[in-house]
C-alpha cells in the first residue's frame, strides 16, 4: 500500500500506485476502494473534502477528491470504457500498462499510442446518474454543512488550484465560443475520450494527437448563443429557481442498489476535462460524420454529455444512500445505531423541555392554537415506515382548514416550517398553476432523458399546498392531470411518471400539508380547524419576531428533534394492542356510526406520533388515552364549525 501524503488532491495517483504494484491481479479496484473507506473513517476526513454543494467547480483543482450531497435525477444506459489498456511507443516498441476506471479520457505518455489489440486490454462497464441538488433544500441546511467544515476544505481559486492557462477575457471567451477551432490549438494534448477509442479504429487514435470527433457536447455553458449554436441547456431541476450543480456521477459497483429519487452521498474524483467540450465542439459544426458510427441523436448527445465546466463529471470511489440530510445529525442513523449512539441518548434526555418549547413555538405560529400545533408536531415528524400491498402505513396528511386569507399567512407559516425541515417546497395553488405547471416527470424519447416535474422530490421533503388563494376558473386537461397526481401523491403515496405508451409507479414519501379555508379539495388524513386565538396587524412582522425570539441553538435542537424522531423505531406490545382491540368495541356499543375502522386507524397514527414525539418507542395506555383525548377535542371542533357555517366542512 503506497504512503499517501496528498490524497486529496491527487486520488489518480494514489489510484496509479496501488495499479502499479497490484496488477495483472484483478484485485486492485477492491483495494483502491478499501483504501479510501479506510481513509474516510479518519478524524472526521469526510469534513476535509471540498463539496460541490459549497464550492463552484471552477475553485476546485481536476482530478481532485470531492463529495456531493445529490438526489438521482436519471438513469442514463451504461457505458464502456477501458479499465485496463496498453500503449506502445512505435520507435522503441516500449509498452506501459494504464487503467482507465476513474477517468473521462484516456492518458497516453509521449510518443506513445494506444494498443487496441492488446491482450491486456479489459473493458468494463459503468452506469451514469444524472444528479442534481436535493430539490428544496433548506438554507440551513446548506449554510451548517458549509460551516462545519475545517477553513482548509472552504478552497478559493488563489489557494487550491491555479489554470495552467491565464484566465480569457469576457471577449475571449465569446470568441473562441463562436471559432471553436482557436479553442481546439490551445488544447491540443495527448488524451482521447472513451467513446473515440472503442468506436474508432486503431488507425484512427495513433498518438492520441488530437480528439476526433465522435462524442457531441452542449454549448450552453456561455451566455454568448450564435445562431450556429444550440439554445441553452436545461439543468433539469425539479423545482423552479434551484441553484447550484448538476452532475453526472459515474458508479462503478453496486449500481443496482441505487435507484431514481435516491438521496446520496458521493465521494470522487472531480473531472472537467477541456477535451470534452473540444470534441462537441467540433462535433457540432461537423456534418461529414456516418450515422452509423453513432446511433444517438444531436439531442440526446447534448443532454447526455454537456459541457464539463457546466455539468461536471464525478468518477465514484465511495457512495452511501443518506437517510436524511439534516448536517446537525450523524450522516448515518440505522434503528440499532440509535439505540447506543451517544449523541441520540444524550438528546432524548432532554427530549421533554425540546417538545414543550416547540409546541410553544408552533402555537404562537398558529396564532395561540395549541391543538392545531399538537397536530402539526405530529405532522412533521410522521414518514411512511412500511407498505401493505399498495397502502402506505405512516403517512398523515394534515388538513389545516381556518386559515386567514388575508395577511399571507400560510405563505409566512411555510417559511418558518423552511427553518425546521431539511427540505421543503410551497406550492401555490392556483388555476393558473395547476393548469400550466409540469407535476409529473415525463420521459422525452428524443433526448433518451427523463425530465422532471414538481413532484419529483427526495423522501421526508415537506410539501405545503396553499389553497387560500385558489379562485374559481376552469382546469384544462393538464390541470385535471395535475390534481389528480397530487391526490395521488396524498392517498397512495406515489407519483405515475409518465413514459408516454404507459406509466410507471415511483413509490415516495412526501409530507403533505394543505392549508385552505374550508375543507380541502384534495384528500387528506387529518382535518383540523385552526382557530385563532389572536390577530396579529402586521401578520408578518408578528411571523418575523417569533423566529428572531428562538435563540439558534434551540432552533437547532427542533431541527434535530423532528429529524431524529422519524428514524425511530416503534412497536405496540401484545397487552396494548388487546386493551385497544376492547376499548374500540366498547366506543362501537356505545356509538357504531360514530367511530369506525378509519377512526382507529387515525387514532392509532396519532397514538404512535404522540408516543414518539415524547421519545417512547412503545405506546402505553397513557399516550393511548391521550391520543383519544386530542382526537376527541378536534372532531367536537369540526362539529361546532359545521354548526356555525351550516355546512359541511
Amino acid at each position: 500500500m503506497p504512503c499517501v501524503g496528498d490524497w486529496l488532491n491527487s486520488p489518480l495517483s494514489i489510484v496509479q500506485g496501488i495499479f502499479a504494484q497490484n496488477v495483472p491481479n484483478s484485485d486492485w479496484e477492491k483495494k483502491v476502494t478499501e483504501f479510501f473507506k479506510e481513509k474516510l473513517k479518519e478524524n472526521n476526513a469526510t469534513n476535509w473534502i471540498p463539496s460541490l454543494n459549497d464550492v463552484p467547480v471552477h475553485y476546485l483543482k481536476p482530478n481532485s477528491l470531492v463529495k456531493f450531497r445529490c438526489m438521482v435525477q436519471d438513469m442514463f444506459d451504461p457505458e464502456f470504457y477501458m479499465a485496463v489498456y496498453e500503449t506502445v511507443d512505435p520507435n522503441t516498441n516500449a509498452r506501459v500498462l494504464r487503467f482507465g476506471k476513474y477517468r473521462d479520457v484516456a492518458e497516453c505518455g509521449p510518443q506513445h499510442e494506444i494498443d487496441l489489440n492488446s491482450s491486456q486490454t479489459v473493458t468494463s462497464e459503468r452506469q451514469t446518474f444524472y444528479c442534481v441538488p436535493v430539490p428544496g433544500e433548506s438554507a440551513w441546511v446548506k449554510e451548517i454543512s458549509f460551516l462545519t467544515e475545517p477553513v482548509q476544505a472552504r478552497v478559493s481559486p488563489s489557494t487550491s488550484y491555479t489554470p495552467s492557462r491565464h484566465k480569457r477575457s469576457y471577449e475571449e471567451d465569446e470568441d473562441m465560443d463562436l471559432h471553436p477551432s482557436k479553442q481546439k490549438e490551445q488544447h491540443m494534448g495527448k488524451s482521447c475520450s472513451w467513446l473515440q477509442i472503442l468506436c474508432f479504429s486503431g488507425s484512427d487514435i495513433h498518438g492520441c494527437v488530437e480528439p476526433k470527433r465522435l462524442e457531441t457536447e452542449a454549448s450552453a455553458g456561455h451566455h454568448v448563443i450564435s445562431p450556429n449554436c444550440s439554445p441553452p441547456l436545461d439543468l433539469n431541476f425539479p423545482l423552479p429557481g434551484e441553484k447550484g450543480p448538476a452532475c453526472l456521477v459515474k458508479v462503478y459497483e453496486n449500481w443496482e442498489s441505487f435507484k431514481v429519487n435516491d438521496v446520496l452521498e458521493v465521494f470522487g474524483v472531480l473531472s472537467v476535462d477541456p477535451v470534452l467540450s473540444i470534441v462537441n465542439s467540433e462535433e457540432r459544426d461537423s456534418s461529414t460524420l456516418d450515422p452509423m458510427e453513432c446511433m444517438d441523436t444531436a439531442e440526446e448527445q447534448r443532454v447526455h454529455s454537456p459541457p464539463a465546466s457546466l455539468v461536471p463529471r464525478i468518477h465514484v470511489i465511495l457512495a452511501q444512500k443518506l437517510q436524511h440530510i439534516n448536517p446537525l445529525l450523524p450522516a448515518c442513523l440505522n434503528e440499532e445505531e440509535s439505540k447506543t449512539c451517544e449523541f441520540v441518548s444524550n438528546f432524548m434526555s432532554e427530549l421533554s423541555p425540546v417538545r414543550a418549547e416547540l409546541l410553544g413555538f408552533l402555537t404562537h405560529a398558529l396564532l395561540g392554537d395549541s391543538l392545531a400545533a399538537e397536530y402539526l408536531i405530529l405532522h412533521l415528524i410522521s414518514t411512511v415506515y412500511a407498505r401493505r400491498d399498495v397502502l402506505p402505513l405512516g403517512k398523515f396528511t394534515v388538513n389545516l382548514s381556518g386559515c386567514p386569507r388575508s395577511g399571507a399567512f400560510t405563505e409566512h407559516l411555510y417559511r418558518l416550517i423552511q427553518q425546521l425541515v431539511p427540505a421543503s417546497y410551497h406550492l401555490r395553488m392556483s388555476i393558473e398553476s395547476m393548469n400550466h405547471s409540469r407535476f409529473i416527470p415525463h420521459k422525452d424519447y428524443t433526448a433518451n432523458r427523463l425530465v422532471s416535474g414538481l413532484l419529483q422530490l427526495a423522501s421526508n421533503t415537506s410539501l405545503v399546498i396553499d389553497e387560500t388563494q385558489l379562485e374559481q376558473g376552469q382546469l384544462d386537461t393538464a390541470g385535471v392531470r395535475n390534481v389528480t397526481a397530487l391526490g395521488n401523491l396524498i392517498t397512495w403515496q406515489k407519483v405515475d411518471y409518465d413514459f408516454n405508451y404507459h406509466r410507471m409507479e415511483f413509490p415516495c414519501n412526501i409530507n403533505v400539508l394543505i392549508t385552505s379555508e374550508g375543507r380541502s379539495l384534495l384528500p387528506s388524513d387529518c382535518q383540523v380547524h385552526l382557530q385563532p386565538q389572536i390577530i396579529p396587524p402586521n401578520m408578518e412582522e408578528y411571523m418575523s419576531s417569533l423566529l428572531t425570539a428562538v435563540l439558534p441553538s434551540v432552533l437547532n435542537k427542533f431541527r434535530i428533534y423532528l429529524s431524529l424522531l422519524r428514524l425511530l423505531d416503534y412497536s405496540i406490545s401484545d397487552e396494548v394492542t388487546k386493551a385497544v382491540e376492547e376499548d374500540f368495541v366498547e366506543m362501537r356499543k356505545n356509538n357504531p356510526e360514530s367511530v369506525t375502522a378509519d377512526d382507529l386507524h387515525r387514532m392509532l397514527l396519532v397514538a404512535r406520533f404522540l408516543s414518539l414525539s415524547a421519545g417512547q418507542t412503545t405506546l402505553s395506555r397513557e399516550r393511548w388515552l391521550r391520543a383519544k383525548q386530542l382526537e376527541a377535542l378536534r372532531k367536537a371542533r369540526l362539529q361546532q364549525q359545521q354548526s356555525v357555517n351550516g355546512n359541511e366542512l
